[in-house]
Protein backbone atom coordinates (compact mmCIF):
# COMPACT_ATOMS: atom_id res chain seq x y z
CA UNK A 1 0.00 0.00 0.00
CA UNK A 2 1.10 3.38 -1.08
CA UNK A 3 -0.14 6.42 1.21
CA UNK A 4 -0.41 10.31 0.46
CA UNK A 5 -0.76 12.99 2.63
CA UNK A 6 -1.61 16.32 1.65
CA UNK A 7 -1.62 19.41 4.08
CA UNK A 8 1.63 19.46 6.02
CA UNK A 9 1.20 22.12 8.96
CA UNK A 10 1.82 21.19 12.32
CA UNK A 11 -0.77 18.54 12.69
CA UNK A 12 -0.22 16.81 9.28
CA UNK A 13 3.43 17.06 9.55
CA UNK A 14 3.04 14.74 12.71
CA UNK A 15 0.33 12.87 10.54
CA UNK A 16 2.51 12.06 8.41
CA UNK A 17 5.59 10.90 10.23
CA UNK A 18 3.78 8.79 11.56
CA UNK A 19 2.75 7.14 8.71
CA UNK A 20 6.76 6.51 8.15
CA UNK A 21 7.31 5.13 10.76
CA UNK A 22 4.86 2.73 10.52
CA UNK A 23 6.48 1.62 7.19
CA UNK A 24 4.40 2.92 3.99
CA UNK A 25 5.96 4.60 1.24
CA UNK A 26 4.34 8.05 1.44
CA UNK A 27 4.30 11.00 -0.90
CA UNK A 28 3.41 14.34 0.14
CA UNK A 29 2.26 17.30 -0.98
CA UNK A 30 1.42 20.68 0.40
CA UNK A 31 0.72 24.49 -1.06
CA UNK A 32 3.74 25.30 0.43
CA UNK A 33 6.90 23.63 -1.29
CA UNK A 34 9.41 24.48 1.83
CA UNK A 35 7.13 22.16 4.26
CA UNK A 36 7.88 19.02 1.97
CA UNK A 37 11.79 19.30 3.02
CA UNK A 38 11.92 17.53 6.47
CA UNK A 39 9.58 14.94 5.28
CA UNK A 40 11.48 14.10 2.00
CA UNK A 41 14.91 14.03 3.91
CA UNK A 42 13.16 11.33 6.66
CA UNK A 43 11.52 9.51 3.18
CA UNK A 44 9.14 10.58 2.08
CA UNK A 45 8.87 11.33 -1.55
CA UNK A 46 7.09 14.96 -2.82
CA UNK A 47 4.51 15.84 -5.21
CA UNK A 48 3.70 18.85 -7.17
CA UNK A 49 -0.18 18.79 -6.79
CA UNK A 50 -3.22 16.80 -5.17
CA UNK A 51 -3.91 14.69 -8.76
CA UNK A 52 -0.20 13.47 -8.76
CA UNK A 53 -0.36 12.47 -5.17
CA UNK A 54 -3.67 10.45 -5.77
CA UNK A 55 -2.59 9.00 -9.30
CA UNK A 56 0.25 7.48 -7.20
CA UNK A 57 -1.22 6.54 -4.10
CA UNK A 58 -3.52 3.89 -3.09
CA UNK A 59 -5.27 5.86 0.32
CA UNK A 60 -4.68 9.30 0.35
CA UNK A 61 -5.36 11.22 3.16
CA UNK A 62 -6.08 14.98 3.22
CA UNK A 63 -5.65 17.74 6.53
CA UNK A 64 -5.85 21.34 5.62
CA UNK A 65 -7.57 24.53 7.12
CA UNK A 66 -11.48 24.54 6.41
CA UNK A 67 -13.91 24.12 3.29
CA UNK A 68 -12.66 26.18 0.88
CA UNK A 69 -9.12 24.31 1.12
CA UNK A 70 -10.05 21.13 0.92
CA UNK A 71 -12.68 21.98 -2.00
CA UNK A 72 -9.38 23.25 -3.60
CA UNK A 73 -7.83 20.23 -3.38
CA UNK A 74 -10.77 17.76 -4.50
CA UNK A 75 -12.31 20.14 -7.47
CA UNK A 76 -9.29 22.06 -8.46
CA UNK A 77 -7.59 22.01 -12.14
CA UNK A 78 -5.01 19.49 -10.92
CA UNK A 79 -7.07 18.37 -7.55
CA UNK A 80 -7.65 14.40 -6.67
CA UNK A 81 -10.88 14.48 -8.59
CA UNK A 82 -8.89 15.00 -12.07
CA UNK A 83 -6.69 12.10 -11.23
CA UNK A 84 -7.08 8.03 -11.30
CA UNK A 85 -9.91 7.73 -8.14
CA UNK A 86 -11.18 4.12 -8.97
CA UNK A 87 -10.37 2.15 -6.01
CA UNK A 88 -8.89 4.62 -4.10
CA UNK A 89 -9.48 5.84 -0.28
CA UNK A 90 -9.61 9.32 0.59
CA UNK A 91 -8.65 9.89 3.86
CA UNK A 92 -10.09 12.99 5.07
CA UNK A 93 -9.13 14.79 8.66
CA UNK A 94 -9.68 18.23 7.89
CA UNK A 95 -12.33 19.80 10.32
CA UNK A 96 -14.94 21.33 7.44
CA UNK A 97 -18.57 21.51 6.62
CA UNK A 98 -20.30 18.28 7.10
CA UNK A 99 -23.14 19.17 3.71
CA UNK A 100 -19.94 20.00 1.80
CA UNK A 101 -18.07 16.81 2.11
CA UNK A 102 -21.11 14.90 1.84
CA UNK A 103 -21.65 16.26 -1.22
CA UNK A 104 -17.65 15.99 -1.85
CA UNK A 105 -17.45 12.39 -0.57
CA UNK A 106 -20.33 11.29 -3.50
CA UNK A 107 -18.75 12.40 -5.88
CA UNK A 108 -15.77 10.91 -5.30
CA UNK A 109 -17.67 7.74 -4.67
CA UNK A 110 -19.32 8.37 -8.64
CA UNK A 111 -15.51 8.49 -9.51
CA UNK A 112 -15.15 4.66 -7.99
CA UNK A 113 -13.54 6.03 -4.99
CA UNK A 114 -14.19 5.52 -1.58
CA UNK A 115 -14.36 7.90 0.96
CA UNK A 116 -14.15 8.30 4.61
CA UNK A 117 -13.86 10.78 6.46
CA UNK A 118 -11.93 11.09 10.13
CA UNK A 119 -11.62 14.45 11.82
CA UNK A 120 -9.29 14.38 14.87
CA UNK A 121 -9.00 15.11 18.29
CA UNK A 122 -7.33 16.45 21.15
CA UNK A 123 -3.82 18.26 19.94
CA UNK A 124 -0.05 18.40 18.52
CA UNK A 125 0.69 16.49 21.58
CA UNK A 126 -1.86 13.25 20.43
CA UNK A 127 -0.63 13.84 16.66
CA UNK A 128 3.17 13.30 17.43
CA UNK A 129 2.57 10.71 19.66
CA UNK A 130 0.16 8.80 17.27
CA UNK A 131 -2.86 8.20 19.70
CA UNK A 132 -4.86 11.15 18.72
CA UNK A 133 -8.55 10.16 18.15
CA UNK A 134 -10.28 10.18 14.89
CA UNK A 135 -14.32 10.65 14.59
CA UNK A 136 -14.37 8.27 11.79
CA UNK A 137 -17.46 7.95 9.08
CA UNK A 138 -17.43 5.83 5.78
CA UNK A 139 -18.78 2.34 4.38
CA UNK A 140 -17.29 -0.71 5.76
CA UNK A 141 -15.36 -1.53 2.73
CA UNK A 142 -13.97 1.93 2.59
CA UNK A 143 -12.82 1.68 6.70
CA UNK A 144 -11.30 -1.89 6.15
CA UNK A 145 -9.17 -0.51 3.34
CA UNK A 146 -8.09 2.38 5.16
CA UNK A 147 -7.77 0.89 8.64
CA UNK A 148 -3.67 0.05 8.33
CA UNK A 149 -3.39 4.12 7.75
CA UNK A 150 -5.50 4.93 10.62
CA UNK A 151 -4.27 2.33 13.03
CA UNK A 152 -0.99 3.97 12.37
CA UNK A 153 -1.88 7.58 13.35
CA UNK A 154 -4.52 7.05 15.97
CA UNK A 155 -7.74 5.26 17.96
CA UNK A 156 -11.00 5.62 15.77
CA UNK A 157 -14.00 6.11 16.90
CA UNK A 158 -16.59 5.09 14.81
CA UNK A 159 -19.79 7.28 13.92
CA UNK A 160 -21.44 5.81 11.24
CA UNK A 161 -21.89 6.95 7.53
CA UNK A 162 -19.53 9.19 5.59
CA UNK A 163 -20.74 12.78 6.48
CA UNK A 164 -21.30 11.84 9.96
CA UNK A 165 -17.59 12.06 11.34
CA UNK A 166 -17.74 16.34 10.61
CA UNK A 167 -20.94 16.23 12.61
CA UNK A 168 -19.20 14.68 15.78
CA UNK A 169 -16.01 16.75 15.25
CA UNK A 170 -18.26 20.13 15.01
CA UNK A 171 -20.04 19.03 18.99
CA UNK A 172 -16.88 18.32 20.04
CA UNK A 173 -15.65 21.13 19.52
CA UNK A 174 -18.56 23.26 20.17
CA UNK A 175 -17.95 21.58 23.85
CA UNK A 176 -14.19 22.21 23.73
CA UNK A 177 -14.39 25.86 23.11
CA UNK A 178 -16.71 26.15 25.50
CA UNK A 179 -14.75 24.63 28.28
CA UNK A 180 -11.61 26.92 27.38
CA UNK A 181 -13.78 30.09 27.71
CA UNK A 182 -14.91 29.03 31.02
CA UNK A 183 -11.36 28.02 32.56
CA UNK A 184 -10.29 31.14 32.02
CA UNK A 185 -13.34 32.38 34.40
CA UNK A 186 -12.64 30.15 36.85
CA UNK A 187 -8.85 30.48 37.19
CA UNK A 188 -9.25 34.37 37.36
CA UNK A 189 -12.50 33.84 39.88
CA UNK A 190 -10.22 31.29 41.74
CA UNK A 191 -6.99 33.88 41.85
CA UNK A 192 -8.68 36.72 42.65
CA UNK A 193 -10.37 35.01 45.78
CA UNK A 194 -7.30 34.00 47.15
CA UNK A 195 -6.65 30.38 45.62
CA UNK A 196 -3.26 30.20 43.96
CA UNK A 197 -3.71 28.76 40.33
CA UNK A 198 -1.32 25.84 40.52
CA UNK A 199 -3.44 24.70 44.02
CA UNK A 200 -6.23 25.20 41.88
CA UNK A 201 -5.74 23.47 38.83
CA UNK A 202 -4.16 20.79 41.11
CA UNK A 203 -7.69 20.65 43.35
CA UNK A 204 -10.20 20.67 40.03
CA UNK A 205 -8.53 17.27 38.55
CA UNK A 206 -10.32 13.98 39.27
CA UNK A 207 -13.61 15.98 40.48
CA UNK A 208 -16.65 17.17 38.47
CA UNK A 209 -15.06 20.42 36.86
CA UNK A 210 -12.22 17.57 35.06
CA UNK A 211 -11.84 18.08 31.11
CA UNK A 212 -9.37 17.43 28.77
CA UNK A 213 -9.34 20.90 28.25
CA UNK A 214 -7.95 20.96 32.50
CA UNK A 215 -5.29 18.74 31.93
CA UNK A 216 -3.46 19.70 28.59
CA UNK A 217 -4.64 23.32 28.04
CA UNK A 218 -4.28 24.77 31.12
CA UNK A 219 -0.38 24.70 31.07
CA UNK A 220 -0.42 26.76 28.34
CA UNK A 221 -2.21 29.36 30.39
CA UNK A 222 0.32 29.57 33.00
CA UNK A 223 3.42 28.90 30.98
CA UNK A 224 2.30 31.94 29.01
CA UNK A 225 2.58 30.75 25.20
CA UNK A 226 -0.98 30.09 25.55
CA UNK A 227 -0.16 27.36 22.69
CA UNK A 228 -0.06 28.79 19.60
CA UNK A 229 0.16 25.28 18.28
CA UNK A 230 -3.53 25.74 17.75
CA UNK A 231 -4.02 29.71 16.45
CA UNK A 232 -7.26 31.28 16.99
CA UNK A 233 -7.70 31.41 13.10
CA UNK A 234 -8.72 27.88 13.53
CA UNK A 235 -10.73 28.47 16.86
CA UNK A 236 -12.95 31.10 14.62
CA UNK A 237 -13.08 28.84 11.53
CA UNK A 238 -14.16 26.01 13.67
CA UNK A 239 -16.85 28.24 15.56
CA UNK A 240 -18.32 29.88 12.36
CA UNK A 241 -18.77 26.15 10.56
CA UNK A 242 -20.56 24.95 14.54
CA UNK A 243 -22.95 28.35 14.29
CA UNK A 244 -23.60 27.36 11.04
CA UNK A 245 -24.04 23.71 12.21
CA UNK A 246 -26.55 25.05 14.87
CA UNK A 247 -28.89 27.57 12.25
CA UNK A 248 -29.56 24.51 10.11
CA UNK A 249 -30.58 22.47 13.08
CA UNK A 250 -32.55 25.82 15.04
CA UNK A 251 -30.90 24.35 18.31
CA UNK A 252 -30.98 27.06 21.29
CA UNK A 253 -27.18 27.47 22.17
CA UNK A 254 -26.89 30.71 24.18
CA UNK A 255 -23.56 28.96 25.38
CA UNK A 256 -22.02 28.27 22.27
CA UNK A 257 -22.55 32.35 20.58
CA UNK A 258 -21.08 33.47 23.86
CA UNK A 259 -17.75 31.30 23.81
CA UNK A 260 -17.77 32.35 20.06
CA UNK A 261 -18.10 35.92 20.37
CA UNK A 262 -15.34 35.70 23.55
CA UNK A 263 -13.09 34.28 20.75
CA UNK A 264 -13.42 36.79 18.67
CA UNK A 265 -12.71 39.35 21.28
CA UNK A 266 -9.28 37.22 21.88
CA UNK A 267 -8.66 37.69 17.93
CA UNK A 268 -9.46 41.58 18.61
CA UNK A 269 -6.64 41.82 20.87
CA UNK A 270 -3.84 39.58 20.06
CA UNK A 271 -4.43 38.79 16.70
CA UNK A 272 -5.48 35.69 14.95
CA UNK A 273 -2.06 34.35 14.96
CA UNK A 274 -2.61 34.04 18.48
CA UNK A 275 -2.77 30.61 20.77
CA UNK A 276 -6.22 29.30 21.10
CA UNK A 277 -5.90 29.57 24.84
CA UNK A 278 -6.06 33.52 24.51
CA UNK A 279 -9.78 33.45 25.13
CA UNK A 280 -9.07 33.30 29.07
CA UNK A 281 -5.89 35.65 28.43
CA UNK A 282 -9.09 38.20 27.43
CA UNK A 283 -10.13 37.27 31.50
CA UNK A 284 -6.84 37.44 32.90
CA UNK A 285 -6.13 40.88 31.92
CA UNK A 286 -9.27 42.47 32.41
CA UNK A 287 -8.63 41.26 35.86
CA UNK A 288 -5.19 42.57 35.76
CA UNK A 289 -3.90 39.14 37.33
CA UNK A 290 -1.11 37.13 35.96
CA UNK A 291 -1.41 33.50 36.33
CA UNK A 292 1.76 32.25 35.43
CA UNK A 293 2.67 29.11 37.35
CA UNK A 294 6.72 28.44 38.15
CA UNK A 295 6.89 24.58 36.63
CA UNK A 296 9.42 22.53 33.97
CA UNK A 297 6.11 22.92 31.55
CA UNK A 298 6.63 20.84 28.89
CA UNK A 299 4.94 22.78 24.89
CA UNK A 300 2.78 20.43 22.81
CA UNK A 301 5.22 21.30 19.87
CA UNK A 302 8.50 19.88 22.44
CA UNK A 303 6.60 16.67 22.85
CA UNK A 304 8.48 13.27 21.20
CA UNK A 305 7.13 10.48 19.94
CA UNK A 306 8.22 6.96 21.52
CA UNK A 307 10.30 6.07 18.79
CA UNK A 308 12.41 9.64 19.05
CA UNK A 309 12.61 10.00 22.63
Amino acid sequence: MRVGFIGLGSMGNAVSRNILRAGFDLVVHDVRAEAHEPLVAAGATAAATPRQVIDQCDVVGTMVFGPKEIEAVARGEEGLFAGDCNGKVWLDLTTSRPALMRELGAAFSELGGLPVDAPVTGSLRSAIRGDMIMFVGGTDEALNRARPVLDAIGETRRVGGHGNGYVAKLVNNQLWKIHAAAVGEAIVTAKLAGLEPDVWWDAMKGGAADSFVLHQDVPAVFAGHYDPSFRLALCLKDLDLIAELLDQTGTSADLTRATHERFREAARRYGEDAGDMSVCRVIEDDAGVELRVDRDWVAPWEVKHASDA
